[in-house]
């Protein structure tokens, strides 16, 4: 629509300022030089408008994510008693929103006015100019009549694509949002000569690895590790000592920025991710499920699995009982929030998922943070079955889970500062036992 009234409106005002020569050139003039401050009038405020709508939409985005965010996790917002705080950030960003849009809409409206007074003096000026050359017998009455007319005629699109214009900054400032997310930076493509791993046994190799999310701001250094297939490596340490980055490393979620991690002797930055990924298999502190059935979660890593061996890793995760108890039992369908499971029970069936797919390489981070004590030594017995001939690593807080480790690294402040089995870390009186006191003493 707005290229329509573009194209129509540059077609009128060539036309009618040919039109205007072949009656008189002084005039014409006159016409020509006053029209760039219709210009220069509607650009100034298309500029603010622009800023104004780009501003109301980021803030529409905000509160969008706000309502999103506290909607979806309705309970803990009622848990915890946020409800209160909750309005109020959202009373904070609407009152944003409104300021921002009440100013949009007040630049939008003032433009097509403002290119009108702009016109009106144009056609004023037109109006002076031609009745003091019809005074002098320049021009006729009739002519004069004429190019009023076609000066009217000249400044009309003016109008209607100032119009368009102002309905153009809302369309930019809104597509920009979409744009920037398009151009953003997507992960990087595989290198052209990159091998895809097959048959892997689990060998990893870190060689001088340094890695930063912050160039300013080191996190690992310098660090040296080898892992030979089904050996059971823990990394303890303190919030932020790097141990869940160590573990986006191997999983090539982050480059590292200096050394090389090598599986089955290939530096993985030459190896496929798609090939690196499928040897890894990871239960996570935070637990993610899609929006399906029960059967179809558990097989997410390995979708041709038929429904015995479903449920067969389901008895080995100690999820059946539950699964059972379900309305629909294996056919029931949870949302992506798991809003009818319990904690647990979303832990125990991405345990389940790791237990039908069998991959060489394990990572469990926190693996069972969220399930009772009982359950929990149950499904520590399972992963003790699990962990046999794979190579293995235990992410956790709570020691006690970890005591059967091959090795254990001690990580503070990005560095690996201990390594050894339980009985020796303690032997040595070190950081590990400050930490195993911490929570046996």
């Amino acid at each position: 629509m707005g290229f329509t009234q573009f194209f129509s409106g540059v077609v009128t005002i060539i036309t009618t300022l040919i039109f205007m020569l072949t009656i008189n050139v002084k005039i014409t003039l006159v016409v020509v030089v006053l029209t760039p401050l219709s210009f220069f009038v509607a650009g100034f405020i298309a500029k603010r408008t622009y800023q104004m709508f780009k501003k109301q939409s980021e803030a529409r985005a905000d509160m969008t994510s706000l309502v999103n965010e506290m909607v979806g996790n309705q309970k803990v917002v009622q848990a915890f008693g946020y409800g209160e705080t909750a309005s109020g950030r959202f009373d904070t960003i609407n009152g944003r929103l409104k300021e921002y849009s009440m100013k949009a809409i007040f630049f939008s409206s003032i433009t097509n006015p403002s290119t009108r007074f702009v016109n009106n003096l144009v056609y004023m000026g037109v109006g002076i100019t031609g009745a003091l050359s019809a005074i002098t017998g320049a021009i006729t009455v009739g002519q004069l009549s004429c190019f009023l007319t076609y000066a009217n005629q000249y400044t009309k699109p003016f109008n209607e694509i100032s119009g368009v214009v102002t309905e153009l900054q809302n369309a930019l400032a809104c597509a920009k949002r979409v744009f920037d997310f398009i151009e953003e930076e997507p992960e990087p493509k595989d290198d052209e000569d990159a091998v895809v791993l097959t048959d892997a046994k689990g060998n990893l190799d870190l060689e001088h690895v340094s890695f930063s999310y912050k160039k300013d701001v080191p996190l690992l250094k310098d660090l040296n590790l080898t892992v030979k297939p089904g050996q059971k490596i823990a990394i303890v340490g303190p919030t932020g000592c790097g141990k869940t980055t160590l573990i986006n490393l191997l999983m090539r979620f982050y480059d590292v920025d200096s050394g090389a991690i090598c599986m089955e002797g290939v530096d993985i930055r030459h190896i496929t991710r798609e090939s690196l990924r499928e040897n890894y298999g990871m239960v996570l502190q935070e637990t993610w499920l899609k929006s399906a059935t029960i059967a179809e979660n558990i097989a997410y890593g390995n979708p041709n699995a038929t429904r015995e061996e479903i449920i067969h890793a389901a008895k080995e995760a100690h999820a059946h009982g539950f699964i059972t108890r379900m309305p629909e039992g294996y056919d029931t369908v949870i949302s992506e929030e798991g809003g009818n499971l319990s904690q647990g029970q979303k832990q125990l069936l991405c345990i389940a998922r790791v237990m039908l797919r069998l991959p060489p390489v394990l990572i469990l981070d926190e693996a069972t943070s969220s399930i009772d004590t009982r359950t929990e030594i149950r499904v520590q017995q399972a992963f003790e079955k699990l962990m046999e001939g794979r190579t293995s690593f235990i992410v956790a807080h709570r020691l006690s889970t970890i005591r059967t480790a091959d090795r254990i690294l001690v990580m503070k402040d990005g560095n690996i500062i201990e390594k050894g089995t339980h009985e020796e870390l303690l032997a040595q009186d070190g950081f590990y036992r400050q930490l195993y006191e911490s929570q046996f003493a």
